[in-house]
Parts: structure tokens; sequence; C-alpha cells
């Protein structure tokens, strides 16, 4: 496996400040899920909710807004279809 050259380090910084430019407009609950799922990877709705100490209205909410902005992207869950992982968009 070869390093990253300069040119890929560099977008992908520019890629993560664009992202968090996105988050810094939006309300504390959004700015603290994004920092949340930054710490954890992916995570559940509830997993969210427990982690953040938030009511699951208030998570809701949050990654509306960031999915919104393109800043979290969902997937169903494999083990469970009522389920939606949520990871950031960047990182």
């Amino acid at each position: 496996m070869s390093a990253p050259d300069a040119a890929q380090v560099e977008v992908t910084e520019e890629t993560e400040q664009a992202g968090w430019d996105a988050v810094s407009d939006l309300p504390p609950s959004a700015k603290l899920v994004a920092k949340v799922l930054e710490y954890n990877g992916t995570l559940t709705q509830s997993q969210l909710a427990e982690e953040t100490m938030l009511p699951p209205r208030t998570v809701r909410y949050a990654l509306n807004r960031l999915e919104e902005v393109g800043v979290v992207h969902s997937r169903f869950s494999f083990s469970d279809a009522r389920k939606r992982i949520y990871t950031l968009a960047f990182e």
C-alpha cells in the first residue's frame, strides 16, 4: 500500500472543514450529535439518544438537520431492518 500523496490529504482536510462549516450554523443538538458520531463512528438513533442524553425527538430533529446539509449518511441496519445506522459523511 502506498502512502496518500499531499493532494489527497489536502482534499480530505478541505472536505472535513467544509463539513464542519455546514454544522456550525446548526442548533447545538445537531452539533452534539455530529461530535458523538465523529467520536463513535456509526450509531443508531437510540444509541445516539443514549450517548448524548437528549430526548429521542431531539435526536431525530438533529439527524434530519444534519442530513439536510449533507453531513450525515444513513442506511438500513442489516441486523434489524427497522433501524437506521448513521455515519458522518466526512472524517
